[in-house]
């Protein structure tokens, strides 16, 4: 007898729900940024540059809530805070790596799709 494929998961709300906390275009920058070292908040920001200091600290509050990121209070003069990926978070580091490859191989031929949607063609 062949042997089936398992099912493909479906897509749930908790799927979406997760997919849209974890990869909106802020969290992808903040993990990128944090799978290289951990950071202080103004690091980020200057890793960040367009991101606003609160579209970054709801970022953060978000990835953390999820177990992305770990939030680090030391105790220092003044308290210092490092944000660093968490283990779990670290898991997302070869996905958005392939999502990194896959849009700098497939660019071109969006690009060219734009164009062509554009004029009309």
């Amino acid at each position: 007898m062949p042997e089936t494929a398992p099912p493909s998961p479906q897509l749930t709300e908790q799927h979406r729900e997760l997919l849209d906390q974890v990869l909106d275009k802020w969290s992808l920058q903040i993990l990128d940024a944090l799978c290289e070292r951990p950071l202080r908040f103004n690091e980020l920001r200057r890793a960040i540059p367009v991101v606003t200091q609160k579209s970054l600290t709801t970022a953060l509050r978000r990835l953390e809530r999820n177990g992305m990121v770990e939030r680090i209070v030391t105790n220092t003069r003044p308290v210092a805070v490092e944000y660093r990926v968490s283990e779990l978070g670290r898991t997302l580091q070869d996905l958005i790596d392939a999502l990194l490859d896959w849009a700098t191989a497939t660019l071109p031929a969006v690009e060219r799709a734009r164009e062509c949607f554009d004029e009309g063609g």
